[in-house]
């Protein structure tokens, strides 16, 4: 999809929030399908039913479009961590509240102000630092970590937010001149392949007999699938193509400080999935650090001193 040159605001808008929806439904229901399959298989499925629509996309360009992206070994790398983002993401739901999960991840642009500082050599205003320590204390007040009860899965949607603010710097220093289409095409070519590997080395037997009762999402093998399992698939696929092309196209018409804003909004979404499908209702003090992270990110977006991103990389 090429920009256009006429800005929409309230089209982007509109596309912003209903990529939220998607992507906060389809990662509602990789929580629920948790107990069911291996994130590994998700992956294979998911990118299965994907990947072909993606090829079209790329080919309405003409038989002469590229397939191969320009620098095929920075795409490999930030495709690579991406990967990793959503495994550190999707192994937490298991044992995080889904509202929990989202709020650690949308501390991104905090990263996101940090990296493109150490390595993109961009200043960190007042702002951004104010910023940032808002960030900082709204995360220690979802975390919890003095709390008895705390589980140390909580920091994995940290840890995919600092893998996404790594992976928009690669994106933003490396790869910028590849056209989305072909970075999305080759993401879910990856996921193909890192998930097929990894499916192939846990049917071995060993290793999945030994781990799976600790954490099956992680280390399941492949599991059968029924008619309605593969309802959940497509579903699921849906929401990435929906995500992606809503979210691409809300920054294509609108300005990032203006998008970027309602691009939270998937907090709110998560918390209503939360509610719906889990019962599961933010504690005060979590609720509080969510509008902390929030306030920090529209700060940080605001001051001019985060990335502006075209490519939301979540699918």
């Amino acid at each position: 999809m090429e920009p256009s040159t006429g800005d929409n605001p309230k089209l982007a808008i509109g596309a912003i929030l209903l990529a939220c929806l998607a992507l906060s439904l389809g990662d509602a229901l990789i929580k629920q399908s948790s107990t069911r399959f291996a994130i590994w298989q998700i992956f294979v499925l998911r990118s299965t039913l994907v990947v072909p629509f993606l090829f079209y996309c790329v080919r309405m360009h003409g038989r002469e479009a590229k397939i191969l992206p320009l620098r095929a070994g920075w795409t490999l790398l930030r495709n690579l961590i991406l990967v990793l983002m959503w495994v550190f993401y999707f192994a937490a739901l298991p044992r995080v509240e889904l509202a929990t999960a989202a709020a650690a991840y949308y501390t991104l642009p905090l990263f996101i102000v940090l990296f493109a500082a150490l390595l993109l050599g961009e200043s960190i205003t007042a702002g951004g630092w104010f910023a940032l320590a808002l960030g900082f204390s709204g995360a220690i007040m979802i975390l919890q970590p003095q709390a008895e009860d705390f589980d140390g899965y909580a920091l994995l949607p940290i840890a995919a937010a600092i893998c996404y603010a790594a992976a928009m710097t690669l994106t933003r220093g490396k790869c910028r001149n590849e056209k989305s289409t072909v970075l999305a095409l080759w993401l879910n070519l990856t996921f193909l392949g890192v998930g097929g590997i990894a499916l192939g080395l846990l049917n071995l037997g060993e290793l999945s007999a030994d781990n799976v009762a600790v954490n099956p999402f992680l280390f399941g093998a492949w599991t059968p699938m029924s008619a309605g399992d593969w309802r959940v698939m497509a579903i699921l696929a849906g929401a990435i193509l929906i995500g992606s092309v809503g979210a691409a196209m809300a920054y294509q018409k609108g300005p990032a400080s203006l998008v970027a804003i309602f691009d939270f909004s998937y907090l709110g979404f998560a918390v209503v999935w939360g509610s719906l499908l889990f019962d599961e209702l933010p504690a005060p003090l979590v609720a509080s650090g969510m509008l902390l992270i929030t306030a920090a990110g529209m700060i940080a977006i605001r001051s001019g001193s985060t990335q502006k991103r075209t490519d939301r990389g979540r699918g």
